[in-house]
């Protein structure tokens, strides 16, 4: 539940006086945490899926006054602030996604601007969601209203186009004729942030031991996020120095770099991940989520050491499609907070992200003198276009041409007017 949808559901639990304004924040978040837990809700399986929910934060330890407030919280969000025809179009957007195969991470995106979509026209167009009435012109208003008056970046613009063509298309057979070329934001180019060798060194100098290895195979194999967080322990190859990346951007596999510098850290954390396994084991749980049909064609495989995570979660939890109890890999924002932190203790002023340390890779292997081609190959890159961007980007740093400026004091025109130490 975006801010909007948060504040407005707020409101109206203190204008119903359903609770107190002191106390809405905590159901708005509760709130939350369900709709990122929840599958597919209908009438019919939401006292299911909402006892699962209360199940896994009991699984939790919360206390029993945070169940009552959660469970509460939940149903007030559903008879006061969503509505039938909502749940029963974001259903279908739901069901259409996963047979389509789109990856959770999308299907929450689409179903989210889905959310903020009839948000938009019951709160602010005063309209009414009804499938029959969607038109062109109101994926238009909202898209402006999104550059205009939430002054959203290019490629949030286009995100939330992406995901209202799919539902119009997809669940509501509505073609939105003549907005491919009038909506669409442009970004203009942007060379990306990267860090010089000493300030990698600095990051992993600050770096918490507990997060080091990972942050240091981002930076040594190009790994996405996403692509660390999914790894699995079959996919790393010690013998042969690589990672395997399984269905990454655009659903490609491709193999990168493992580095000689990480691989018996590594070797020695996968001892005592594989530990927590059994023990998962022999505890009737054990199972990780296998892409695509394999969980049905192979169901065993599932509880196999190979297909376990590498970076696995530090808890049990419940999957939220298939309602079974696993063990996920690590959460990605973990480990963003973990590299926004060591860039800050390290002084670092470049706005640097996890996804910086795959820029200075391929920057890095650029300036050790790696055939282009062969980075974009370690990347995945579908054109080698994309992967000379880092072209610019060591020119900048190592060939930029000398100032007209600095030439005056070099020809001593001028005195030198330095005066750092």
């Amino acid at each position: 539940m975006r801010s909007e949808s948060n504040s407005r559901f707020q409101e109206i639990l203190v204008k119903e006086k359903l609770t107190s304004k002191k106390q809405a924040p905590y159901y708005a978040l509760w709130v939350n945490k369900f709709l990122s837990f929840s599958g597919e809700v209908s009438k019919e399986n939401f006292d299911d899926i909402l006892k699962q929910f209360i199940r896994q934060l009991r699984a939790q330890k919360i206390e029993d006054w945070q169940l009552g407030q959660a469970e509460e919280a939940v149903k007030l969000y559903f008879q006061y602030f969503i509505k039938e025809n909502d749940i029963v179009i974001l259903a279908k957007l739901r069901k259409a996604l996963r047979l389509k195969h789109y990856s959770y991470s999308t299907e929450r995106s689409y179903l989210d601007w889905a959310r903020r979509f009839f948000d938009y026209l019951i709160y602010v167009k005063k309209d009414n969601v009804r499938a029959d009435a969607f038109d062109s012109e109101q994926v238009k208003g909202y898209l402006t209203y999104l550059a205009v008056e939430k002054r959203v970046s290019s490629s949030t613009q286009n995100q939330a186009f992406n995901a209202l063509l799919f539902l119009f298309r997809s669940v509501l057979n509505i073609e939105l004729k003549g907005l491919d070329k009038t909506v669409r934001a442009k970004r203009g180019f942007r060379l990306p942030v990267v860090l010089t060798i000493e300030e990698i060194q600095k990051l992993f100098k600050h770096t918490e031991k507990k997060t080091l290895l990972m942050v240091q195979l981002l930076y040594g194999a190009g790994l996405r996020l996403m692509e660390l967080a999914r790894l699995r322990v079959k996919d790393v190859d010690f013998d042969n120095s690589l990672i395997f990346v399984r269905a990454g951007k655009q659903d490609k596999d491709r193999s990168t770099i493992l580095p000689e510098l990480v691989k018996e850290r590594l070797w020695q954390y996968l001892k005592e991940v594989r530990k927590v396994h059994k023990k998962d084991l022999s505890l009737g749980y054990g199972e990780v989520h296998l892409p695509g049909a394999l969980e049905r064609k192979y169901p065993d495989a599932a509880k196999e050491w190979g297909w376990q995570y590498v970076f696995p979660s530090r808890r049990l939890s419940v999957d939220p499609r298939s309602g079974k109890i696993r063990r996920h890999h690590i959460n990605p924002t973990s480990i963003q907070k973990a590299v926004k932190n060591a860039v800050r203790k390290a002084g670092i002023v470049k706005n640097a992200t996890v996804h910086t340390l795959r820029h200075s890779f391929a920057t890095h292997l650029l300036m050790n003198g790696v055939n282009i081609r062969e980075i974009q190959e370690l990347l995945g890159h579908k054109n080698v276009e994309t992967t000379m961007i880092y072209t610019h980007v060591l020119r900048d740093m190592s060939n930029a041409p000398k100032s007209p400026l600095d030439n005056l004091y070099d020809k001593g025109v001028l005195g030198s007017g330095s005066s750092r130490k």
